[in-house]
């Protein structure tokens, strides 16, 4: 098992700054609110590393390609998460922050489990992660991807409501945006190049 801290870096980068404006950030808000933290985190947590294992698995499979195709593959990936967050209308409405509290840690963590886990299918990080995984290793992409769902998670449960009231989601999309059409760019030129 290799673990490259770059590529452990790049992963966590990218999938906290793509998250931090993702729905799943405000459904952790809200659940915060309502809901003991700790046990709020617990599933959400859980629920985000076994998406990142269904990710990283996906995109060692991608590659198993040629060079070329996994390259191309990347960068068409990187491309659409680009105009996902690029395009994206910092929709920050936070859900229903009133309803019934629910007590106890396996109600709190089977709730926040199940609301993160089905959610979460098909999601940008979800994507992302695949695609890191078969370009930067699985080990590295994995760890990566996993702290960064996790701290996002937490960071909504800790300073949710401060973060969205002052840093502007719009600014953190772009951003993402920008570094995820960077990362296209760099994965096509390195067909023709590398």
């Amino acid at each position: 098992m290799h673990l490259d801290p770059l590529a452990i870096l790049t992963a966590f980068g990218l999938i906290f700054l793509a998250e931090l404006p993702d729905k799943t950030m405000f459904a952790s808000l809200a659940m915060g609110t309502r809901m003991r933290p700790l046990y709020v985190w617990f599933g959400t947590s859980t629920a985000f590393i076994v998406h990142v294992a269904i990710a990283v698995g996906a995109g060692s499979l991608i590659g198993l390609l040629p060079d070329w195709i996994v390259k191309l593959i990347s960068a068409l990936l990187f491309g659409f998460g680009a105009f996902m967050l690029l395009r994206s209308g910092g929709d920050d409405e936070e859900g229903d922050a009133g309803g019934r509290t629910v007590t106890g840690f396996w109600p709190v963590y089977s709730t926040a489990f199940m609301a993160v886990f089905i959610s979460e299918w098909g999601d940008l990080t979800q994507i992302t992660t695949a695609n890191l995984a078969a370009t930067n290793g699985t080990w590295s992409t994995a760890i990566g991807s996993a702290a960064a769902l996790m701290s996002v998670s937490a960071l909504a449960l800790v300073a949710g409501r401060f973060i969205a009231k002052r840093v502007p989601l719009k600014t953190v999309q772009r951003i993402g945006g920008v570094c995820m059409a960077g990362l296209a760019i760099w994965s096509l030129t390195e067909i023709f190049v590398g």
